[in-house]
């Protein structure tokens, strides 16, 4: 009747996706190091599949943000993950503080 198959096994298919975060740099070194951990822990328990995790490092802002900070620690995560993975682990981690942006998009 429909000419479009049916998406249910689309549903449960792995995709890529590259994830980039900017972490204050309010927090010290070590800080930074165990947000990485933790991100990677997050995204671990809902069933992604981390392939690559690349340090940026600091970068400037070419504006301020709200907190007139000026720069920001980048990370970037490549992993694999069911469509649902990003938006829980989106609305978990949008609770730090620490992190102060976050976004996705299919790789």
């Amino acid at each position: 009747m429909f000419p479009y198959p049916k998406q249910t096994e689309d549903r449960n298919m792995k995709r890529k996706y590259e994830g980039v975060y900017i972490l204050n740099l309010q927090t010290k070194e070590e800080g930074i190091e165990s947000l990485v951990t933790g991100i990677s822990k997050e995204l671990e328990s809902n069933g992604a599949k981390l392939e690559q995790i690349d340090r940026i490092g600091r970068k400037a802002f070419t504006y301020p943000n709200h907190a007139k900070q000026t720069h920001g620690y980048f990370v970037q995560f490549h992993f694999q993950a069911d469509t649902n993975v990003v938006k829980e682990v989106q609305s978990k981690l949008r609770l730090n503080e620490e992190i102060m942006l976050q976004h996705y998009r299919r790789a």
